[in-house]
């Protein structure tokens, strides 16, 4: 016989938080293996220790900020209604299910007022990775490194137009100390210095958002973008190393850099690295070269010209290495 089910919302049931989130969620996995509460000591300074109103636990703070980015909600508003009815969230943060979530604006006027100017997010990121190289998460053999764009709240007709020096590569540098010491060694001597005026170029500048770039790539979108590069370890995709340039800066122009921070910060000793076409460039092969790394790039096809000869029309010799 069809019944008309009796109405659940008011009946009083004996539950835990524990019953309620299931054993395979994510936040269960990160809990077991990453342990917060370092946090709390390496925000302590930021907070004044005898005066103001109790904070919100920065152990807690961060956590949501990080729920926001593994399960992709970008508004602070919107993450503040999602812990509201997520039981597997309020799991994660030690909260109970009538404990009322804080404000959206205290997430971001901590960001802003708070943290702003600080390493504090560098350094809980690094402490993290090392967590995860303490429990066998990271191999450091094989690197791989990428970026993305990501899209400037600029428009892109709003724009002016500013004149800004070309820096002069630092790959130049290094071949110029290659030269200095040849010729010290053959007994010539040291050739003049490059002292010719440094080039000029003119960019698009939002007027909105002056920190992005006007970003023109083949198959991309045009506009105001940031560039987000990215390196992971090749075991379990761990992120190493997260740095953001401007979307009109070349993937290669960081990536050495960037490259022998990371190795320092976690005595990494890495046999092979593995890299998109656009990392094909001269300065970063022979920077891998010195470092005794292997670089594994992308496919890059070869630009179309009028030279008859092509790569496939040569044999190499051995002997005469030619």
């Amino acid at each position: 016989m069809l019944q008309e089910p009796s109405p659940q919302q008011y009946e009083l049931e004996m539950v835990t938080m524990e019953q309620l989130v299931p054993q395979n969620h994510l936040v269960r996995k990160i809990d077991k293996a990453i342990d917060f509460e370092f946090i709390r000591n390496e925000v302590a300074h930021l907070y004044c220790k005898d005066n103001g109103r109790p904070p919100v636990d920065p152990v807690r703070l961060f956590k949501i900020i990080l729920l926001g980015y593994l399960f992709g909600i970008k508004s602070e508003r919107q993450l503040v209604k999602e812990i509201e009815v997520n039981v597997a969230y309020r799991w994660f943060l030690r909260m109970s299910l009538t404990e009322k979530v804080i404000h959206a604006s205290t997430l971001s006027q901590n960001r802003i007022r708070r943290f702003n100017g600080t390493d504090v997010f560098e350094r809980i990121f690094i402490n993290i990775v090392e967590q995860a190289m303490a429990k066998g998460l990271v191999a450091g053999q094989e690197l791989f490194t990428d970026s993305t764009h990501l899209k400037a709240n600029a428009n892109k007709n709003k724009h002016t137009n500013k004149v800004t020096k070309v820096r002069a590569s630092a790959y130049l540098d290094m071949l110029d100390e290659d030269v200095a010491l040849d010729r010290e060694k053959e007994g010539k001597k040291p050739l003049k210095s490059r002292t010719a005026e440094p080039k000029t170029k003119s960019t698009k500048t939002s007027t909105t958002d002056p920190e992005s770039g006007f970003m023109t790539r083949d198959n991309k979108p045009q506009g105001f973008f940031y560039l987000d590069h990215r390196t992971v370890d090749g075991q379990h995709g761990i992120i190493l190393d997260t740095h953001v340039t401007a979307g009109n800066i070349n993937d290669s122009q960081p990536y050495v850099k960037r490259l022998d921070y990371t190795l320092e910060q976690f005595n990494l000793n890495p046999i092979a690295v593995g890299l998109d076409a656009g990392y094909f460039t001269a300065p970063v092969a022979e920077s891998l070269e010195r470092r005794n790394i292997l670089g594994v790039f992308g496919y890059r096809r070869p630009s179309r010209t009028k030279n008859a000869f092509k790569k496939k029309h040569f044999i190499y010799n051995g002997e005469r290495d030619s």
